[in-house]
Parts: structure tokens; sequence; C-alpha cells
């Protein structure tokens, strides 16, 4: 892959005063004061959290007073990957640290619940604590103890963190689906854990439409039989039921006292899902010690968030987000929790929110950013927007020009952090730091312990090239396990089978010498002309920037005639259509802005770019059908978004296959336009 140059389009940068007073430069100082490790910047910092990488995390349970009824004997007892083990003998519980603000600022708000109608509903600290303990003793009640799985099919509402936080409580293991999913791919993810408890919801508003779901819940409910069903009234209608059901507003009223079960450093804490969009989704199990410690550095250092801070994030709970939104309370923040629509009221509706809520950090999928931007939201004049200090992008890699949207539109004084990480660690891998400057394009560093090189081929670390993104030292927050994989098999295939002992995390990266990185798609998605590889990203930045462009979908596919085929599929604005001229502009933006060896085979106008339900595009799905692999094997549609628009490069695809490869099948609906580049 082509070597690349470090931005030099800075778009912000803290002022000293700012960056003395964060809680980054707090913790430098403590380790200075009390470890004798003296940095002086950013990357020093960083590489003496990488090669004392116990001391750090040490520093880390230490500076941040971790709350624990038996303290660790060792830290890193085993350092090998996978199979690292942490704070030996330890014994604390995630949620009993998460709480401890009821403690020290019991009437201060907590969480704060929003509803796309408007409804806002506050909960104190000490309330969230209360209503956590109630639930939590009904739980013990009824014989739900540490390792039995409580599951959930509930939107991002306060109900679902009370109940994340009762279950952590008893140590009992957490996993929760949207409620939006469809029966089947509820099902997939909750029957593989048996669990004792599922909890869900009547139904949630969206677009301005309240959408029943009790029918999906009873059929998930006789499904898994699990031995008690509860239900949360979001909708409030009192009538609708069905035999069995708890009323989840009865079970936390009371005065239950608070108590924590105290579990060992990797006791599992919940089950996160892959995405599944090629089979069933892997439940990927994390634990609460290391969630805890990940957790503080990440929201306290990195994103430099204490007590006076509001956070909002706009996630839906089958997005590990949502957990990072609940584990931003490690700082003392508080959090809106938003049901609804993030365009109900137009593309900035959002922004609208971080207004009224004086909301201090806003965290997005990075096609949320773009859509404003491409609609011409303007939200730093429309809104007041003068207490918003960061933004969080991530899902996928936020283009050069929504980066220069924020800073012209948004506001010129904002931490804007496009972060690299995923479900398999619950955290960001590359990502924000509050010393460093913000470049157009650019992932300002790796995370604070964190040891993520860039390697080539061979397995040996490249700077200012594209290389794949590997973590050589273990993370706390790595998983302890994934669900159903007594042998560790799955585990070792999913993410060391190609550098054993070394965490192979599946993207391009490129690391600059000054630390910052660019992250260039999945490397199982790789463009790879002529012995040439680039990743997607790439070519989305260029495409993109063209105003005609809404989004775009770029696949490589090396076929079984030895051929390789790389069409462009283009979703157009509106009333804009695939012209020869714009098929010449965009053959020039690839052109000038990647190279001339990427230019597509075939440019195609589809109805729409198919994603995953947490927006991610569906490169390798539809890479896989090109190569001839069966639907129900590429693709499991219960993961999709749209499914219509799945069904139109299905379609596609076959007739593709079937005119050009003399390969017989369907020829599904749909008349694509298509221009060849040539």
């Amino acid at each position: 892959m082509s070597e690349t140059s470090v931005s030099t389009d800075v778009l912000w940068a803290p002022t000293a005063k700012r960056r003395a007073a964060s809680r980054m430069a707090v913790f430098q100082r403590w380790v200075d004061d009390t470890k004798g490790v003296k940095t002086t910047d950013y990357q020093s910092l960083w590489k003496w959290s990488v090669s004392d990488v116990g001391d750090f995390w040490s520093a880390i349970w230490e500076f941040f007073d971790v709350k624990a009824s038996v303290a660790p004997t060792d830290v890193v007892a085993v350092s090998a990957m996978p199979g690292a083990r942490w704070f030996e003998g330890a014994r604390l519980n995630w949620a009993e640290n998460l709480l401890r603000a009821a403690a020290t600022r019991p009437d201060d708000v907590a969480i704060k619940a929003v509803s796309e109608d408007g409804l806002t509903v506050a909960t104190t600290w000490s309330k969230l604590e209360q209503q956590t303990a109630n639930l939590a003793d009904w739980l013990r009640t009824e014989g739900v103890g540490p390792g039995d799985r409580v599951a959930a099919v509930l939107p991002n509402i306060a109900q679902t963190v009370v109940a994340l936080l009762a279950t952590a409580s008893v140590g009992a293991i957490w996993t929760c689906c949207a409620p939006d999913f469809g029966s089947k791919g509820i099902i997939d993810r909750l029957e593989q854990t048996r669990p004792k408890v599922l909890i869900g919801v009547d139904g949630y508003i969206y677009n301005g439409k309240k959408v029943g779901r009790l029918d999906v819940f009873a059929e998930v409910a006789t499904a898994l039989t699990a031995e008690k069903v509860i239900l949360v009234r979001n909708l409030n209608d009192e009538t609708s039921t069905f035999d069995g059901v708890t009323e989840f507003a009865h079970l936390v009223e009371g005065e239950a006292s608070p108590h924590y079960e105290q579990v060992p450093f990797d006791h599992p804490l919940w089950i996160l899902y892959s995405s599944g969009t090629t089979g069933k989704p892997k439940g990927i199990v994390h634990s609460h010690g290391g969630i805890l410690l990940e957790s503080l550095k990440a929201n306290a250092l990195h994103y430099d968030l204490d007590e006076s801070d509001n956070v909002l994030i706009a996630a839906n709970t089958a997005w590990v987000v949502w957990n990072m939104l609940v584990d931003s309370m490690f700082s003392g923040a508080s959090i809106v929790v938003y049901d609804g629509s993030p365009t109900a009221a137009g593309p900035d509706t959002m922004f609208r929110l971080i207004s009224e809520h004086e909301v201090t950090r806003f965290g997005t999928g990075a096609a949320y950013l773009t859509l404003c931007e491409r609609a011409g939201a303007t939200p730093g004049q429309d809104y007041d927007l003068v207490g918003l200090r960061s933004i969080l992008s991530t899902g996928s890699p936020l283009p050069q020009s929504t980066y220069r949207w924020i800073y012209s539109a948004v506001s010129a004084d904002v931490h804007l952090g496009s972060d690299s990480g995923g479900t398999d660690v619950a955290t960001a891998f590359v990502g924000a730091n509050p010393f460093d400057p913000v470049r157009v394009g650019e992932l300002q560093g790796a995370c604070l312990g964190c040891d993520v090189q860039a390697w080539d081929s061979e397995g040996q670390p490249v700077v200012g090239a594209v290389g794949e993104m590997v973590i050589t030292q273990p993370m706390p927050s790595m998983p302890v396990s994934l669900w159903n994989d007594a042998d560790g098999g799955r585990y070792r295939d999913s993410y060391f089978d190609m550098y054993p002992g070394v965490w192979r995390q599946g993207d391009w990266i490129t690391i600059h010498e000054s630390g910052a990185s660019e992250i260039h798609g999945r490397s199982d998605s790789t463009i790879n002309r002529g012995g040439v590889r680039m990743g997607s990203s790439d070519i989305y930045d260029a495409i993109e920037a063209l105003p005609e462009v809404a989004a775009s979908l770029v696949i490589g596919a090396e076929l079984p005639d030895g051929g390789y085929f790389m069409p462009l599929f283009v979703s157009l604005i509106e009333d804009v259509e695939l012209t020869e001229a714009l098929v010449d502009s965009i053959k020039q933006s690839i052109r000038q802005g990647v190279s001339p060896r990427h230019v597509p085979d075939v440019i195609v106008s589809a109805p729409g770019i198919p994603l995953t339900r947490t927006g991610k595009r569906l490169e390798v799905p539809i890479k896989r059908l090109f190569q001839g692999a069966p639907v129900a094997s590429a693709v499991n549609p219960a993961t999709v978004l749209d499914t219509e628009i799945l069904q139109w490069y299905i379609d596609y695809v076959e007739k593709y296959r079937a005119e050009t490869l003399n390969v017989s099948g369907s020829v599904g609906s749909g008349d694509p336009q298509v221009s060849s580049p040539r």
C-alpha cells in the first residue's frame, strides 16, 4: 500500500490553560510525583503506558481509588494473549464503583431521560442507587446470582440503565438487544445465553410514531423460556400485556439496602454481540474489572470528563457505544438517554437536544455528522452550543469534509475525537486525547495502555505506511472469552489467526511519526488492484466529497475465474441522476484523491447503501455474494438496517453473475443504472 504523509491542516488545539487543567495532565503530574515517571507530552506518557503495562494499570487503579473489598495480589499474573490474567485476588463490583457518586452527590442528576415527544424525566444519583437496590433485591429473591444471565430487549431509556446496574449488582451477566430488531435477530443473540430473566418493552417512539413491540416481546419470551419475564411500559399503555409478566415499575419501588456482590476481577459483566452479518453473532464476554479500569481511563483521561459534564451519545442498546455512554458515569458525569429518531425534527435534531439539555459531550456515528453536513445544517448558528466541549465520532472513518464542517458549522472551539475501537474491547484503540491538536482526517493517537502498531505482511512494524492494525500487549478490557467457546478456539481464530500471540483488529491503519494515525477501512474488504491495496475509506473520502453523492459502497472481489471485479455503487441525492458528466466527475475524484489504478470497473446508481443496524457498510457480505457465496451464508438479514435495499443488491449480483460469468441464477427486481468507467 502506498505511503501517506501527516496532515498539516490543524483545525483545533488546546490552549495551554485547558491542557494543564485536564484530568490527563493531573494524572501525568501525579505519576511524576508518586511514581517518579517523568513524561513531557502525550507521546511520552503513552510510551510509558505500554512499556510498563503493569505499572500503568496499577497507577490507574490507585489514582482513581478503585473500590474493592479485597486488594489484588498481582497486577499482571499472566501477560500472554489470549489468556492474560489481571489483578489476581481482587474482589470488587462494577456497579458499586459506578454508583459511588450517590454517597457524595445524592441530589445531583445522574440520568436525564428524554423522549422524542419531548417528555423529560430526571433521576438523581440517590434515586438511581435506590431503584438499582430494589431491583437487585428482587432478583436475589428469585434466585438470580453470580453467573446467571439477565437478558433484555430495551431501548435507550433510564430503566435500561437501572436493569444493567441491578444485574451487575448481584453478579449476574447482562445481555441486551434493541427492540427494533426483528424477533429472529433477537432470538439468534439471546437464546445462546439461556437467560434466567428476560426484560422487555411494550414499544418505543420513532419518527413521531408509537411502535408497539409487545407481540415481538411475547414471541421472544416464548422462544427463550426464561423463568421470569419483566415488562417495561415505555408507551404508558397499561392495558397491553401477556400472561406471566411482572411489571418493572413495581420492582424498582421500595427501600432495599444497596448490596453489591463482590466478584473476581475477571468475573463476566456482560455479553455483547458482533454484527453477525455472516452468521449467528458471536457473544463477546467482558469482565467487571476490565471494563471498570478501561472506563475510568477513557472517560476521565482521554475525554476529560468529570462531575460537571453532561453526556449525550446517540446510540441504541445493541451498539457497544450505548455501554460506553453508561460507562461515562464512572467519571462522575451525568448522562442523557434519548428514545427516538436522531432526525425526528430534521437532520440537526441531536444538536437541538444538546442545546436544550446543556450537553457538554456528544457522541454519535460518523454517518450522522455527515448527514448533517450534506443537509447544509448550521447548528452553531441555530442553537446555543457554547457548553459543548467535545464530540465523539465513531463507527466508521469520518470524511475530511465533515471534519471541516464541524469547525465551520458547529463550533470552532470543540474537541473533535474520531475514535476507532470496537465491541471487542468496549473502548477505543486509537482516538482523542486532550493534549494534541486535531488535524483533518487524523485520529490523534493510540490510547493509553493500547500498544497499537501497524504491521506489514511480514509482521514487521511500519511507520508512515499502511499496515494491519495490531495490539501487541494485552488490555484489561479484552474479552475474557467468547460465549459458548469452551476451548477458546473461536476466540483465537477471531483475533490471533494471523499473528499468534498478537491481537489483529482487522483494520488498515497508518501511524505517523507524530503518533497520529489514519484508519483506512477493514482489511478484509481491501481493494486490491494490480497488487496495490487500498482501504475502502480512502475511496469513500474522494467520492463523497462530491455534492451529488449521498453515500457509496465500493467492492473489490476476487472471482472464481481468476478475474477481479471492482464495482462502485453510489446513492445520489434527491433529483440527481447518474449522468455521463457525473460519472466523469466521480472517476476524476478517484484519480486525483486516491489513484488512477483504483478507478472502478463499473459505477452503479443504487437506491441506497446496505448497512448494519449500527451503521456499518456491508462490504464483506456483498463481496462474498459477488464471489458466489449463497445468500444464507453471506449475510444475515436480521442484522441489516433495510432489507429492501439488501434485496436490491442481491438481485443486482445475481444479474451480474448470470450475464457476465454465465452463472445461472434468478434475476431479481430492480433496474440499476449502470455506466462503464472506460
